[in-house]
């Protein structure tokens, strides 16, 4: 696994971990949406990268 690919999935990570935290601080569902597209297309583009 390169370290691109890792790279790519630890801040895809921190980002749904801040989706989280923004949903239990009750922050704009926009704010939320914004992250949580981030967090997935920084998620699969670490595992598209691993292949």
């Amino acid at each position: 696994m390169s370290t691109g690919a890792i790279i790519l999935i630890a801040f895809g990570l921190f980002l749904v971990g801040g989706c989280v935290s923004f949903v239990k601080q009750g922050l704009p569902k926009s704010v939320i949406a914004l992250l949580a597209i981030g967090a997935f297309f920084s998620i699969v583009a670490g595992i598209l990268k691993i292949g």
